[in-house]
């Protein structure tokens, strides 16, 4: 029996078969594991393969290690494709973003235990194939964060819907500032399960790796058996702070509320007006209502939200016209001249129909390329 399908992603991502346990590796270390379509594929045919088989019981997916850097699980979608996709009309950049929504809805609705070895940076899209698993483990290099807006984008990969999750309004604080959370933060807010010290990481993936797994319950177990009280969270005594600020109605309204709140409370609220100044403001108010909206929205009926929003945010490309999205990854990514042009400019600017536009699907439900997804 072939427990492993043929891959396309060029050793992009490696699979191995330990007894029942399914092993994924994201083998990009040099690009932080960032994920190409290929990948997605990839991940997509090993899922759907080993859902089908008996022998495996569960899944474990990790990253590839860079020597002698700080590690990476995954920092998200490859931008610098994103770009070259946009600029060239290249219609796969569509495809990309519905196999990916698609991939994470697979993953979020796993019948088998699905372990996700958050080692490191874990952004964007590596936070879209993790929030769905059964069991998060973290570690104290773990840097959780979902920082599309700096790129003129959202939070997507689900990420309105599992942010709309964290308690109060810590959501809307991770979605509009970007801002890297640790372990103890990440599961003090519902984005994380386990904490395993670094001291014990080594040990554990040899284990899943080479000791002998012969059910879904030993493999948790080889988790579980090294797992340890996480650390304080860094921001838990900010929450007060951040409800009453992420609470207002518009980004407008509460970058009002940190410029208030900084002059009393200080560093926090420096910081997240710092981030909030620098980031894309139409891709903050797009954020804001995806968020608010996904609240009330089933995951499926979210990731349909976010592939129309998604459209809005890449096909002004195809008219020749401006782009956030675009220009947000040029600056960061291409030029590196960390100086994006927005448009409009400022949070006062972004006009309510400019956000209510960014959210009309391009096609009917019954065409919809996520139409089949379910609840």
């Amino acid at each position: 029996m072939n427990l492993i399908p043929p891959l396309i992603s060029q050793g992009h991502v490696q699979a191995a078969v330990n007894g029942c346990l399914g092993l994924i590796t994201l083998n990009r270390p040099q690009a932080l594991n960032a994920l190409t379509l290929p990948m997605i594929r990839d991940l997509t045919a090993l899922l759907q393969h080993w859902e089908a088989h008996p022998v495996i019981q569960a899944v474990v997916v990790l990253g590839a290690n860079r020597e002698g850097k700080p590690p990476a699980f995954c920092a998200g979608g490859d931008i610098r494709f994103f770009y070259q996709a946009a600029l060239a009309q290249d219609e796969s950049l569509w495809d990309f973003f519905t196999e990916e929504y698609a991939l994470v809805h697979r993953i979020h609705h796993y019948p088998k235990p699905y372990i996700a070895l958050m080692d490191g940076i874990v952004m964007g899209g590596g936070m879209g194939i993790s929030q769905g698993a059964r069991l998060r483990v973290v570690n104290e290099h773990s840097k959780l964060a979902m920082p599309e807006c700096h790129i003129g984008l959202f939070p997507d990969v689900g990420g309105g819907w599992f942010l709309g999750q964290c308690p109060g309004h810590t959501g809307e604080w991770l979605a509009l500032t970007g801002q890297a959370i640790g372990a103890g933060d990440g599961i003090n807010l519902g984005l994380a399960d386990v904490y395993v010290p670094s001291a014990g990481w080594a040990g554990m993936v040899a284990a899943l790796q080479m000791e002998p797994q012969a059910s879904a319950e030993h493999v948790v177990a080889t988790v579980m058996e090294r797992a340890e009280l996480a650390p304080e969270p860094r921001w838990l005594h900010e929450r007060s702070g951040i409800d009453r600020c992420f609470s207002a109605s518009t980004t407008a309204h509460i970058t009002q509320a940190l410029e208030a709140e900084a002059t009393q409370a200080g560093t926090w609220a420096s910081e997240a007006l710092q981030s909030l100044q620098a980031n894309s403001p139409l891709a903050m108010a797009r954020t804001l209502e995806l968020l608010r909206r996904a609240r009330t929205l089933s995951l499926a009926d979210e990731l349909r939200l976010e592939l129309d929003l998604v459209h809005r945010c890449f096909e002004p490309a195809w008219r020749e016209a401006h782009s956030d999205t675009v220009e947000g990854i040029r600056a960061l990514a291409i030029d590196k001249d960390q100086a994006p042009v927005w448009q409009p400019a400022d949070v006062a600017s972004v006009t309510v129909d400019q956000v209510a536009r960014s959210f009309l699907s391009p096609w009917a439900l019954s065409q919809h390329p996520l139409r089949a997804l379910t609840p």
